[in-house]
C-alpha cells in the first residue's frame, strides 16, 4: 500500500534533527511520490493544508515545519488578537463599525432618499 503525502512528509520531519522548510519537504515528497511539476502544482494547496490540520506538524514562523512534540506551545501558538493589532484601521471607518453594531441608523448624506412631489390630481393617471 502507498503512503499518503502526509505519511511522507511525516516521516521526513520525523527523521530530520530540527525544523525543515515547506519547500524543502514538499520537494521531498513530490520526489518520493513520484509527482511530476502539473501534478505538484495542483496537489500544493491541499497537502499544505492537510499539515496545517495534522495534529502531529506545527508550521514555525518562516514556514518552516516540524513535529509538535518537538516545540512548547508558546512557540507555535498564535494569538489572534496579536495578529489583529497589526493591521492598521481608519478611525472614520472603526467609529461607524462600532455604531453599526451598536444598532444606530447611519445614512450617507450624499445620497439621502427625497420622494417624488406628490401628484396632487391623484385621480389622473399619466
Amino acid at each position: 500500500m502507498a503512503k499518503s503525502l502526509l505519511d511522507i512528509a511525516y516521516d521526513y520531519i520525523e527523521k530530520s534533527p530540527e525544523s525543515v522548510s515547506f519547500a524543502e519537504l514538499w520537494a521531498y515528497v513530490c520526489k518520493e511520490a513520484g509527482l511530476d511539476e502539473k501534478a505538484a502544482e495542483a496537489k500544493v494547496g491541499q497537502f499544505y493544508t492537510n499539515l496545517t490540520l495534522d495534529g502531529r506538524i506545527v508550521i514555525l514562523k518562516n514556514n518552516r515545519v516540524d513535529l509538535k512534540k518537538r516545540h512548547m506551545y508558546e512557540e507555535y501558538h498564535i494569538d489572534m488578537k496579536d495578529a489583529y493589532d497589526d493591521i492598521p484601521t481608519d478611525e472614520t471607518e472603526t467609529a461607524e463599525e462600532e455604531k453599526s453594531l451598536s444598532g444606530e441608523i447611519i445614512t450617507d448624506e450624499s445620497s439621502e432618499y427625497e420622494p417624488e412631489e406628490e401628484n396632487e390630481d391623484k385621480d389622473s393617471y399619466r
